[in-house]
């Protein structure tokens, strides 16, 4: 079922591009649809003040001292609160937008959404931890 909910998400992308079907097109709009994201998460920072960075050195552990599930614990988002209604309502959008424009260059390379999802998904499963992301 959800191979069908990716396909025709492909296919509704395909059949609502019309001006920006060139492949240049497509990379820029990507691209300017990646930097409305961090824009959206700059305002909700600046901005709004929903959340917080607190950013500082990672301090990481010697690694002969710590296993690598407890690794985690041992790193920092940086980021304090929540993000409020109107900021998540934006960079949703904006996010929706990415994958947009992410989905048309699957189009255009005739690559399958979905496809590389499970390619991925399979990656991250088989190495788990030691995919080092």
């Amino acid at each position: 079922m959800k191979d069908v909910i990716f396909d025709d998400f492909q296919n509704a992308v395909d059949d609502c591009l019309l001006r920006h079907r060139s492949l240049l097109d497509i990379m820029t709009k990507l691209q300017e649809s990646e930097g409305r994201i961090n824009r959206a998460i700059a305002k909700s920072v600046t901005r709004c003040g929903c959340v917080k960075i607190d950013a500082a050195k990672q301090e990481i552990p010697n690694v002969d001292s710590i296993d690598i599930d407890s690794f985690r614990n041992h790193l920092n988002t940086h980021l304090d609160g929540e993000l409020c209604e109107n900021c998540r309502d934006v960079i949703e959008r904006e996010i929706g937008n990415n994958l947009f424009y992410l989905t048309s260059l699957c189009n255009l390379l005739d690559l399958n959404l979905y496809d590389i999802l499970l390619k991925e998904y399979n990656k991250i499963n088989t190495l788990g931890k030691y995919t080092f992301r």
